[in-house]
């Protein structure tokens, strides 16, 4: 017998686990920006004072120019056999004046050679403020930054891990490994609980296959077009639409292309629609005869919300291609034909976006 309480308590908890993870990747990437930016501002008016001080200098330097004029450049001519007078008189005063300077200078390397093991610097407070104190970086945007041990050069501590310093093969490493750990935990729980592969969806039959990848090519052409259509229509009016992620999984190498487009985006769209519309909608519905057009929409919101990382216009479409998703799993009845659908939207964007550069918004506004 089923155990259809248990299977919905895992498939919960799944969910909230998946939501929370977008939610602190959201966050890393929006904390990340808001250090760079109160960096950005702590730098401009220290900047600006160092320019002022710049502007300054000019002034006293004229200043001083300003005073030598006024001067008189040569003696007047009732003065000049007196000038002459004085000439002998003030080139006694210099040499004896470049005497006592070297001998100062001789008695100062004297003293300097009789005590070398001293250190100079023993009590001098700016010597150990600089031995015990945060480093100083310059840099010419800031030339007074301080960095603390242990932090970088914008402030951040070195323990938080900038989502942007990863590779492309790291983020989809790590992406493959969290939706293949929560695939597993409900496989593990369909399993376990006994649920029936019908309610989910599956079936093991050529008409189920051919009808999985005809109607799931064909749902996915026409969603991939409606989604980017309505992403670069919000734009166009002045909605965000982040695609920073999509941006940082990028492959570099054709290596990573064929991971992408042959195990991370299968494994994306696997575990989203086995939980989203198979096990929300499917499961949840056969076992506790629950509306599945109410399950439909409760399963888009939760779905859209795990893409809050797209922006307020990415939660937006996202919400309603979830809704067109299950839809079609409600009136099919097929997981394949949402699975295959699913694929080919995340497979076409990065093709489209990221391997032929080809912007939407660009050519709709053209």
């Amino acid at each position: 017998m089923a155990q259809w309480a248990t299977f919905a308590g895992v498939t919960g908890v799944v969910l909230v686990l998946l939501l929370v993870l977008s939610h602190l990747t959201q966050s890393a990437f929006s904390d990340d920006d808001s250090t760079a930016s109160d960096g950005a501002d702590t730098a401009s008016p220290q900047s600006a004072s160092a320019s002022s001080a710049r502007d300054d200098s000019p002034e006293f330097d004229s200043e001083s120019d300003r005073r030598d004029s006024h001067d008189p450049a040569a003696p007047a001519d009732g003065e000049a056999g007196s000038a002459d007078s004085s000439a002998g008189a003030d080139a006694d005063t210099d040499a004896e004046t470049a005497a006592e300077s070297e001998s100062d200078a001789t008695a100062d390397r004297d003293g300097r050679s009789a005590a070398p093991d001293c250190p100079t610097t023993a009590n001098d407070p700016t010597t150990s403020e600089r031995a015990v104190g945060p480093r100083r970086t310059e840099s010419p945007s800031d030339p007074a930054r301080i960095t603390e041990p242990g932090a970088h050069s914008d402030g951040r501590p070195q323990q938080e891990l900038d989502p942007r310093s990863l590779s492309a093969g790291e983020l989809l490493a790590n992406v493959a490994l969290s939706q293949g750990l929560f695939a597993s935990v409900l496989l593990g729980a369909v399993l376990y609980t006994g649920i029936p592969v019908g309610a989910l969806g599956i079936e093991f039959s050529t008409a189920f296959l051919r009808q999985g990848l005809v109607l799931g090519t064909a749902a996915g052409l026409v969603l991939y077009a409606a989604n980017e259509i309505g992403a670069a229509a919000a734009t166009h009016i002045g909605f965000d639409h982040d695609e920073r992620l999509r941006t940082l999984l990028a492959p570099d190498t054709t290596w990573e292309w064929l991971v992408l487009l042959a195990f991370v985006l299968p494994l994306i769209a696997g575990f989203e629609e086995l939980l989203f519309r198979a096990a929300l909608i499917g499961a949840l519905s056969t076992g506790f005869g629950v509306d599945p057009w109410l399950l439909a929409i409760v399963s888009s919101i939760a779905f859209a919300l795990g893409h809050g990382m797209q922006g307020s216009v990415g939660i937006l479409v996202t919400g309603l291609l979830g809704f067109v998703l299950a839809a079609v799993f409600v009136v099919t009845g097929s997981f394949l034909v949402v699975f295959v659908a699913h694929y080919l939207i995340n497979a076409l964007e990065f093709v489209v976006h990221e391997g032929l550069e080809f912007d939407w918004a660009e050519t709709l506004e053209s």
